[in-house]
């Protein structure tokens, strides 16, 4: 794909056969109206988001972090930036560590989709590398049990009285997200994946009763934190709040688990353990971070297994979107082209954590 992602005007914007990403002067334009920096701006992704697009804006007197969606084709109700904004600002007093909300748009003649600006936060993501201070294995052991605590804060929160009463509906999580992502699979798909019906079969018969609502992340990783960047290790703040909604936390717990690389996954064959650092000595294992939570939390994870079946299933038919869209040509993301085999091998994985071939 040779056509620029950021251009400077509307109209450099129109004469482009994919639209940009972003226009730099409706952009600066909106951002002057509401005293966030002043000036020319410049802008560069940041992230190893493949989902909604993340820039750093940079002007004169802010630093500020932007979010959008991809461009289309997008599944119905997804890539809903607003809907993320309205969960941070309305968290923000509690806490759930989360960046600041400065500005939503709902206009998408500003940039050509909505989008929010929040306020950048300093910090490590921890992807592909530990910085020196978060080395030490007792720190890279913290940093496990501060992915945990964090969590489990954000399901101590009183979404009612933060005014979430309509967010999403606190009964039915588990039926309307095996419903959901069904149909999500029939509009997702490009081929046939008969290991992945395997998975929807026994999610379906397998089913546990969910215990009270609390607010859901829907794709709590390392990836999508931050840490400070001196020991000892605290986590600075949570992102990619796309996915969340209010449902059953147990949910959260399962994809964190179901997607945390530890020794020994090297064969597993997902997606999740390319280059991932929790492989390394120190850092907890799978059991570590579900002992803490069930201790921090004090809710039992004795259903744990069909949990992580439903985020590796629900990942692999997130992903196919995501491979559609390569397929289609709207992407040039590097990561896409990993999902030939990728989403595959996901949803074989669900299916081994199905049958009790792993925790």
């Amino acid at each position: 794909m040779s056509e620029p992602s950021i251009v400077d005007t509307p109209a450099q914007a129109a004469a482009l056969e994919l639209p940009p990403l972003l226009v730099r002067e409706p952009l600066a334009a909106f951002l002057d109206a509401r005293g966030l920096g002043s000036g020319p701006l410049d802008a560069s992704p940041i992230g190893d988001g493949h989902s909604n697009v993340t820039y750093l804006i940079r002007r004169d007197g802010a630093e500020l972090v932007l979010r959008r969606p991809p461009r289309g084709p997008l599944p119905p109700s997804a890539h809903d930036v607003l809907r993320e904004a309205q969960l941070l600002e309305a968290i923000a007093p509690t806490a759930a560590r989360t960046p600041a909300v400065l500005a939503t748009c709902a206009e998408e003649a500003v940039i050509g989709a909505p989008f929010y600006v929040m306020a950048k936060v300093e910090g490590d993501v921890l992807v592909h590398e530990v910085p020196a201070a978060l080395d030490p294995p007792t720190q890279r052991a913290r940093v496990g049990e501060q992915l945990v605590d964090a969590l489990a804060e954000v399901h101590a929160v009183d979404w009612r009285a933060c005014g979430l009463e309509g967010y999403g509906k606190p009964t039915g999580y588990l039926e309307r997200q095996l419903r959901r992502f069904g149909g999500l699979w029939e509009h997702n798909r490009t081929r046939e994946l008969p290991t992945l019906t395997r998975v929807s079969e026994w999610l379906a018969a397998h089913r546990p009763e969910s215990g009270p609502a609390t607010i859901v992340h829907g794709d709590y990783r390392l990836g999508n934190v931050m840490f400070e960047p001196a020991a000892p290790a605290r986590l600075a703040a949570i992102f990619d709040w796309e996915l969340a909604t209010i449902g059953d936390p147990l949910a959260d717990v399962g994809y964190l688990t179901a997607t945390w690389a530890q020794p020994g996954d090297e064969d597993a064959g997902t997606v999740f353990a390319l280059g991932a650092v929790t492989m390394q000595p120190g850092f907890p294992a799978r059991e570590q971070l579900i002992a803490r939570y069930e201790e921090v939390a004090g809710r039992s994870m004795r259903d744990v297994r069909w949990y992580q079946a439903l985020a590796l299933w629900k990942a692999a038919i997130f992903l196919e979107g995501s491979y559609r869209r390569l397929l289609a040509g709207t992407t040039d993301d590097p990561f896409f082209a990993l999902l030939d085999t990728g989403v595959p091998k996901l949803a074989e994985r669900a299916w081994d954590v199905a049958r009790g071939a792993s925790e």
